[in-house]
C-alpha cells in the first residue's frame, strides 16, 4: 500500500447482533482502482462486511469512510438519510437475488434512481440506460420485464442499474452465487470488463477462480475476523494460515 489516503478505509469495525459477534474489530483499507475479493465459509461476515460499507447493515462498533466522508454518521434521522442518500449515490451494490422492481420494465428500473435521485430528464436518463445496458450486452432488453429474462441477464440489467448512478466503488454480495452454472460466466465477463476499466470493487464471492484471476487481493475471513490477506498467488499457492489451507482445499478440489 502506497501512503496515499485509502479510498475506502474500514476502521476497527464491530458488528453485533445481541450476544453473536458477527464482525470482530475488521480493518480494511483499499485503494482507488482496486479489486479486493472476500472469501470465506457461510456466516463468516463476509455479507454483512460489504453492506456495513454503505451502511445497509450499521455496524455496532467502528467507522466506515469513503475517500474523506464518514459513511456511518451518527445523526439525527432527518440529516442521516439526506447524508447516506447522497453517499449510496456514489457506492453501487449487486446483491445476491437482483432486486429489480418486477412491475418495472428494463429501461425503467435503470432509469428510477438516476431521475428520482439525481434529477436528470427523461431524455438523458434513456441514454444512459442505453449506455449502461450496451456496456452489459442487453441492449435488446431494454424494454422486456424481469419476469422475461433468465437469472443471468436479470444480473446483468441490476450490474447496469448500479452503474447507471456512476458509483464510485462497486460492492458485489455473491452476485453468482443464485444462478445456474453456465449462467455464471456471463456475469464474471461483465465484472473482468469493469475491472480492466480500473473500477474499484469489492467482491464477495465463493467463485475462486474468478477471485485467482481477476482480484488484486483476496481477504480470507472466518468467524468475523480476516485470517490472512494478500495477493491472489500468495492467498491461492501458498496460505500461511491453517484455516485458510483448510478451506481452500475443500473448494478448490470440491
Amino acid at each position: 500500500m502506497t501512503n496515499e489516503q485509502p479510498f475506502i478505509d474500514v476502521r476497527h469495525a464491530q458488528k453485533s447482533y445481541g450476544t453473536l459477534e458477527v464482525l470482530k474489530d475488521i480493518s480494511l483499507q483499499v485503494s482507488k482502482g482496486q479489486i479486493v475479493a472476500i472469501i470465506g465459509p457461510s456466516g463468516s461476515g463476509k455479507s454483512t462486511l460489504l453492506r456495513a460499507i454503505n451502511d445497509l447493515d450499521p455496524l455496532t462498533g467502528g467507522e466506515i469512510w469513503l475517500e474523506d466522508k464518514q459513511v456511518n454518521k451518527d445523526l439525527p434521522h432527518r440529516q442521516y438519510e439526506k447524508h447516506i442518500n447522497k453517499v449510496r449515490q456514489e457506492i453501487g451494490m449487486v446483491f445476491q437475488h437482483f432486486n429489480l422492481f418486477p412491475h418495472l420494465t428494463v429501461r425503467e428500473n435503470i432509469t428510477l434512481a438516476p431521475k428520482m435521485l439525481k434529477g436528470i430528464s427523461d431524455k438523458d436518463a434513456d441514454k444512459l440506460a442505453e449506455e449502461q445496458l450496451a456496456k452489459v450486452g442487453m441492449s435488446e432488453r431494454i424494454d422486456y420485464y424481469p419476469s422475461q429474462l433468465s437469472g443471468g441477464q436479470k444480473q446483468r440489467v441490476a450490474i447496469a442499474r448500479a452503474l447507471a448512478m456512476k458509483p464510485k466503488v462497486m460492492l458485489f454480495d455473491e452476485a453468482t452465487s443464485a444462478l445456474d452454472p453456465e449462467l455464471v460466466e456471463e456475469v464474471n465477463l461483465v465484472m473482468k470488463a469493469l475491472a480492466e476499466e480500473h473500477m474499484t470493487m469489492i467482491i464477495v464471492t465463493h467463485e475462486m477462480g474468478f477471485a485467482e484471476s481477476v482480484c488484486d487481493r483476496v481477504l480470507f475471513m472466518d468467524e468475523g475476523v480476516v485470517v490472512e490477506e494478500g495477493p491472489p498467488e500468495i492467498i491461492f499457492k501458498n496460505p500461511k494460515n491453517e484455516r485458510t489451507q483448510n478451506f481452500l482445499r475443500k473448494h478448490l478440489n470440491g
